[in-house]
């Protein structure tokens, strides 16, 4: 493992902290001048080979194409959860005070309701218009996703300062979910909340973000509803889990892949919200250990290369690079294999992404290195993994 990790976060939190925390995404093609002026904006095909084409081109266009830098609400929680991560370990003032900074920031990213019964709700979007196989996002749709990051992060410094602002925001989270995300599988015993409240997917990682919060927030506030909720969402992820122990991105056709990053997200759901919904806990652990098998004997080369698809080496990403690092980091306290590996992916990233200003490249494929640091995808989340391996490996001392 690099010497001295503290003195990459640290570098790593300058440098972004020297950008103002904003920057590109690889999904942010639609946000280009350029693009918006022509009629291909009104398509959906054009505009979901618009943005596959500015994310995988190994040259950053963003420039050319006048692609604005931008705020990014998941970002800005993952790194408020990595300063909290970072005043944990230290006790010291300076992560708190960046954390709450941080905090106020993605305060002011919030976007307000009101829900069928009255009751307030917050939820975050993205800051690019998006489109997927499946839908179309436009610049500040009410997502769950960086939703979830985001209350995640209210909820842990609510946890380590007992702040009520910030357990409210995660209430009015809950009350988002509730009240305007659609359920287009729901049954007795399971629940899958969409991803925005305008589509009706079927995501597993995602629906158990939401069952995620819930279970959090029904165990601070005493709420059951909350808790069965979230069980039933985890029960829809577990019974769709394959033989092998994997799970593809969703459960339709369209869906059908299997990466490294999703299924290292629903193995950390899975393990919160097993610890947090004690009705699930023996269903989730078992599905946990299966997946965590498949995951580990399937995903990574012993150099600690982080592949991208279980049959597929390249692009090896950063995004699955710190998504693994964080992900067996956490699991570390249960399974002796997670922490050498996160180690040594950590190795295999300083090795072969780190620049020497500080930040992270994207992906490097087999010829070529793409080196573009781009602010959610890889900075944010790296800040995150090494908070999260320096806050491990301090506690196995």
């Amino acid at each position: 493992m690099p010497a001295n990790l503290t003195q990459l976060y640290v570098q790593l939190y300058q440098y972004c902290e020297s950008e103002g925390f904003a920057g590109h995404d690889p999904f942010d093609g639609l946000s280009s001048r350029i693009f918006q002026a022509t009629p291909l904006g009104r398509l959906a095909p054009a505009r979901l080979a618009w943005i596959q084409a500015v994310k995988r081109s190994p040259v950053n266009l963003r420039g050319i194409l006048a692609v604005p830098k931008g705020i990014n609400s998941k970002a800005i929680a993952l790194f408020a959860s990595a300063e909290l991560s970072r005043f944990r370990g230290t006790n010291e003032n300076k992560h708190r005070e960046n954390a709450r900074k941080l905090l106020e920031m993605l305060r002011a990213e919030s976007i307000s309701g009101t829900a069928k019964n009255g009751e307030r709700t917050t939820a975050f979007g993205y800051n690019f218009d998006w489109q997927s196989r499946a839908f179309y996002a436009p610049k500040g749709t009410r997502t769950i996703v960086p939703t979830a990051f985001a209350a995640n992060a209210f909820l842990e410094s609510y946890q380590l300062f007992g702040d009520e602002a910030d357990l409210d925001v995660a209430k009015q989270v809950c009350e988002f979910i509730l009240s305007d995300l659609q359920r287009p599988h729901e049954t007795d015993d399971e629940l899958c909340f969409s991803y925005t409240p305008g589509d009706s997917s079927l995501i597993f990682n995602s629906n158990l973000l939401a069952g995620e919060v819930l279970a959090a927030v029904g165990v601070l506030s005493g709420n059951e509803e909350f808790l069965n909720i979230s069980a039933k969402t985890a029960r829809y992820v577990i019974r769709h889990q394959k033989e092998n122990g994997s799970w593809t991105y969703g459960p339709k056709l369209r869906h059908s892949w299997i990466d490294n990053f999703h299924t290292a997200f629903i193995l950390t759901s899975l393990d919160r919200t097993g610890n947090l919904v004690p009705e699930i806990k023996s269903e989730t652990d078992e599905a946990v250990q299966r997946g965590f098998d498949y995951w580990i004997n399937n995903f990574f080369l012993d150099d600690g290369s982080p592949k991208y698809f279980d049959t597929q080496v390249f692009p090896l990403d950063v995004h699955s690079a710190a998504s693994a690092i964080a992900t067996l980091s956490e699991l570390a306290k249960t399974d002796g294999r997670a922490l050498p590996l996160a180690e040594k992916v950590m190795d295999w990233t300083v090795a072969n992404l780190h620049d020497p200003g500080g930040f992270f490249y994207y992906q490097k494929c087999r010829r070529s290195t793409t080196k573009i640091p781009f602010i959610r995808w890889g900075q944010a989340w790296m800040a995150y993994a090494l908070a999260k391996l320096i806050e491990r490996s301090e506690f196995q001392l």
